[in-house]
């Protein structure tokens, strides 16, 4: 058995509509994941299965995902050794210590293309920071209005989801528990 890392894109089913994270859980368990966990109502999973390709599991839980709540979300899958790659190598790591909640990484399926890296130059604002690391965008945005962070969307940089860096380090602990 392997540990692996699910974050979903999006957990709003509609207005006023929320995916509650027991019935989350109950429809990995269902798929045969095992150990299911979640970590806060946002769409956190980390659940063990025999090793097995990353996209394969993308895509059963997907299509699970529909079957169960009705509508599609893009749902981003990380072996545990790949996220705890993914954690160690935040290079921020200052900014993650005075304001954890300003530090994201945008986990992506693919990673981003240089040039997409690169276009995302012109939105970082003066107090803002980016860097690409393992084809991920990791972020230190600034909470007044931040133009980056409004720019790391589907459209310009491809299917993905970002976490804050609470999320990360806690989704890490659970890893390594």
């Amino acid at each position: 058995m392997q540990t692996y890392v699910a974050l979903l894109y999006s957990i709003v089913l509609g207005e006023g509509r929320r995916v509650i994270m027991s019935d989350l859980k109950a429809m990995a368990g269902g798929l045969g994941l095992r150990n299911v966990r979640t970590l806060v109502a946002t769409g956190n999973l980390v659940f063990e299965a025999p090793a097995t390709e990353v996209a394969d599991l993308e895509q059963r839980l997907e299509a699970a995902f529909e079957k169960t709540f009705g509508r599609h979300v893009d749902i981003i899958v990380r072996g545990a050794t790949d996220w705890l790659r993914l954690a160690a190598g935040n290079p921020f790591p200052a900014e993650s210590i005075a304001a954890a909640d300003q530090v994201a990484v945008r986990v992506m399926r693919r990673p981003v293309p240089d040039e997409a890296v690169t276009a995302l130059g012109s939105y970082v604002g003066k107090d803002e920071k980016m860097q690409a690391v393992g084809g991920d965008i990791w972020i230190v945005f600034s909470r007044a209005s931040s133009r980056l962070l409004a720019a790391t969307g589907h459209k310009r940089l491809g299917i993905g989801t970002s976490r804050n860096w609470n999320t990360v380090r806690k989704l890490t602990e659970i890893v390594c528990a």
